[in-house]
């Protein structure tokens, strides 16, 4: 066995917790990543692991080692770079993360063009509306609606997405339409709302005439998966806050109804989020690149526009350091 494949394992089982989840992200089995740890252990003459039954934690020895170890895989990872950048061939694996929705429109299905202009690189794709955490995961680029929260990751801003308030004929019908934001509340209507652990969405951020404010609104029923959300506004169950372009079809075809045009919900951004030292890597930029030019192209045209550089607002922020 190689010793860095032993070291990446080790890495990632501490990162991970268990051995399970080690070799799912390595791509070997539990066994195999078992004993690759064992075979570590012995070369190193010391016990890295307290083992229970369900994780395992690092010993004193374990988490020394884990220090540097970080150290050489960061270093192998930006030498085969260096090397991939100066050749012109990109080669290696990329984790990439992205939401249900976005993820399912617009980034999981322009991976095979990817691969087919990038032959060498591998990409792992995980879809998940849940909170990523980007730097335990060991994630390259995470694509996501929303702001930087994290100062330890660096953020590329790809394109402002309006958002609408909408819901169906039928619901409106049933309930009535809210003449004003106020009403969301006061009126008690079903507010379709995304949450899983983590999530920040337990109040719609609105522009009104008196300014951004938050509402706390509420409804029966939530979800961890934004279009089950859509589904069930569909089904006349609520009102949902959605990119426009994830519902202009619907809106078009009447499916689904804009309400409170004066209240709108606040714009999101589309990004790519990536920790600092990852962009040094080309195949985190190519990413990026070809997905950043994928999305604005996909998202123009489901809202029946063209977007251009300008309008893409395609800028790399810093860290805010």
């Amino acid at each position: 066995m190689s010793y860095l494949d032993n070291v990446r394992v080790f890495v990632r089982v501490v990162e991970l917790g268990t051995l399970s989840a080690a070799g799912r992200d390595q791509r070997v089995t539990p066994a195999v990543a078992s004993n690759r740890i064992k075979e570590l252990e012995r070369h190193l003459g010391v016990r890295l692991f307290n083992r229970t039954t369900r994780k395992l934690s690092p010993t004193e020895h374990g988490r020394v080692f884990y220090e540097g170890a970080v150290k050489i895989i960061e270093a192998v990872n930006e030498a085969e770079a260096a090397i991939a950048d100066l050749s012109r061939n990109p080669k290696g694996s990329l984790r990439i993360t992205a939401p249900l929705g976005i993820g399912r429109r617009l980034i999981a299905s322009g991976i095979p063009e990817f691969h087919d202009k990038y032959p060498d690189i591998e990409v792992r794709v995980r879809l998940s509306d849940h909170n990523v955490d980007i730097l335990a995961e060991g994630v390259d680029v995470a694509f996501k609606l929303g702001v930087l929260e994290d100062s330890n990751l660096r953020m590329r801003g790809i394109l402002n997405c309006e958002r609408v308030l909408c819901a169906s004929p039928a619901y409106l019908a049933r309930r009535g339409t809210p003449k004003t934001a106020d009403a969301l509340i006061a009126d008690k209507h079903d507010c379709l709302l995304l949450r899983y652990p983590g999530s920040k969405e337990y109040y719609w951020t609105l522009v009104t005439a008196e300014g951004v404010r938050k509402f706390e609104v509420a409804g029966p029923y939530d979800s961890d998966d934004g279009d089950v959300l859509t589904q069930w506004a569909l089904e006349g169950r609520g009102i949902i806050n959605k990119p426009l372009f994830e519902v202009k079809a619907h809106l078009a075809e009447g499916r689904l109804v804009e309400i409170l045009k004066d209240s709108p919900p606040a714009s999101v951004q589309l990004a790519a989020i990536y920790p600092h030292k990852r962009f040094q890597d080309p195949k985190v930029r190519l990413m990026i690149d070809f997905m950043a030019e994928r999305c604005q192209r996909l998202i123009g045209r489901l809202l029946g526009e063209d977007i251009d550089d300008g309008k893409a607002e395609l800028v790399e922020a810093n860290d805010g350091k």
